[in-house]
């Protein structure tokens, strides 16, 4: 007798986002397992990875990303060599620097980085903000005016403004919209309700459950996007089953395994190649916890887990 393999069926769906225009838009989501199950039915669209372009990469000191990055000294530019890198499906434009507490750049200055990099790329464009809740309400409402019609990302509405948010990105001007919590499931649900009752189609949200750098308190992360996906699928539960984008850059980069200097911590080898395994491990656990896109940052790191989504699906 053959041996015929049990499957799971699961009635519960995540919605599909689209994002971007043209031959390059992407689909985030629409599969109704669980992560890399292929055995179980058919992953409808792959895992999405985008490559993080920051408004100050000049700080950005590993060879690999100087290297890559020689010659480009505007965001345009560095995010029109981001469409060349192998792995690349989308582009994310980090504006850490519009931060009233840094460098406070104006929204001015961002908006037209933002269009500068619309018209050089045809990628999708997902927006990442300061942290500073004023100033990203205004940079958010600005930025999805100037690239009406581009189908873009924009992160993120949080339980404090999701209402602003919300209403200036995806009623205002058609945009999708990232509803951002930490590591709690009755936080994403509840806040995924709110962005519904402001008549925000689900199919225009996408959810950032809250991410962190492996070993780093990444247990609760696992745990949350286990529950999350569980709840999607297994109950069906329609608040919980938007796709998820784990923003893996900015936390892998900042912790001091992958700060530390080969001086400071001759022991742990090559400052570069910590970061980079840093960054794929992280990006990874997101992968296979449920994540369905990630944002990342260096070449070879997304190579890496470019190649690990391939042979998964």
């Amino acid at each position: 007798m053959s041996f015929v393999p049990k499957t799971a069926a699961y009635s519960g769906k995540i919605n599909a986002v689209t994002l971007g225009t043209g031959d390059k838009a992407i689909v985030i989501g629409g599969q109704n397992v669980l992560p890399f199950y292929t055995f179980d039915a058919p992953i409808e669209n792959a895992p999405k990875i985008g490559v993080e372009i920051s408004d100050a990469a000049d700080s950005w000191t590993a060879p690999g990303l100087v290297d890559f990055y020689a010659g480009c000294t505007t965001m345009a530019e560095r995010a029109k060599k981001a469409e060349t890198m192998e792995g690349a499906d989308f582009i994310a434009l980090n504006f850490e620097s519009a931060d009233p507490n840094g460098a406070n750049r104006s929204v001015a200055d961002c908006v037209a980085d933002a269009k500068a990099v619309a018209d050089a790329i045809s990628m999708p464009i997902v927006i990442m903000g300061c942290k500073n809740m004023e100033k990203d309400g205004e940079l958010f409402a600005k930025i999805s005016e100037a690239l009406q019609g581009k189908n873009i990302l924009v992160m993120s509405a949080k339980n404090e403004d999701y209402k602003t948010v919300g209403a200036s990105v995806a009623l205002a001007y058609g945009q999708k919209v990232g509803a951002e919590t930490a590591d709690d499931i009755n936080l994403a649900k509840q806040l995924n309700i709110m962005l519904k009752g402001l008549s925000i189609k689900p199919e225009n949200i996408i959810m950032n459950i809250g991410t962190a750098a492996v070993g780093y308190g990444y247990e609760y992360v696992a745990s949350t996007l286990d529950r999350v996906r569980l709840a999607a699928l297994a109950q069906s539960d329609a608040d919980l089953q938007m796709p998820i984008i784990a923003p893996v850059s900015i936390d892998t980069w900042g912790v001091k395994e992958s700060s530390a200097s080969e001086e400071d911590e001759p022991a742990w080898g090559n400052q570069e190649e910590r970061a980079i395994s840093m960054e794929v491990s992280t990006a990874a656990a997101n992968l296979t916890g449920g994540a369905d896109a990630v944002i990342m940052r260096h070449p070879a790191a997304i190579a890496t887990i470019k190649k690990f989504i391939n042979e998964l699906i």
